[in-house]
């Protein structure tokens, strides 16, 4: 069901990611990912997919939270599931193969941004042990209006 991500599912991740970029304030980015940009993540930091039918629909994927040394047991994370894949445990089998890939690389804690308004996606990392440490109000802006940032953290 989950698997490492190859350069072959760049494609299909960018497609997922786009429409998330395009169409919702999961993400506050409105500049579309490239198979070349997803490739390139690919080589660079732990990426999983889920498949069905040949396409990708669902991924997840953690860099490091901030720049520098001092933050690099401290992983931020970024996890989609296709709407018309979830209610199905996808997410659930992506973050948890995303936690023990990160706990096996000596990761300390994870952390998830998510966007306010996405009440689905607070509660399914509450499900799954994140605690809300922060919400930043007003930093993101996107669709011409402001979005708060909630902050949840879990210890691996």
């Amino acid at each position: 069901m989950v698997s490492a991500a190859t350069p072959a599912d760049a494609e299909g991740i960018a497609a997922l990611w786009n429409v998330v970029i395009r169409d919702t304030v999961a993400t506050f980015t409105t500049v579309e990912k490239t198979a070349v940009d997803v490739a390139g993540a690919i080589a660079r930091q732990p990426f999983f997919v889920a498949r069905s039918g040949g396409r990708v629909t669902g991924f997840a994927t953690a860099f490091q939270f901030r720049g520098g040394p001092g933050y690099v047991h401290t992983l931020e994370h970024s996890i989609h599931v296709a709407d018309d894949a979830k209610g199905r445990g996808l997410g659930r089998a992506l973050l948890t193969r995303l936690e023990d890939h990160a706990r096996t690389a000596g990761t300390h804690s994870l952390i998830a941004a998510i966007s306010g308004e996405n009440a689905d996606g607070i509660a399914f990392h509450a499900t799954l042990g994140y605690t809300r440490i922060a919400r930043l109000p007003q930093v993101g802006w996107k669709f011409g209006r402001w979005h708060d940032l909630v902050l949840m953290q879990k210890f691996l």
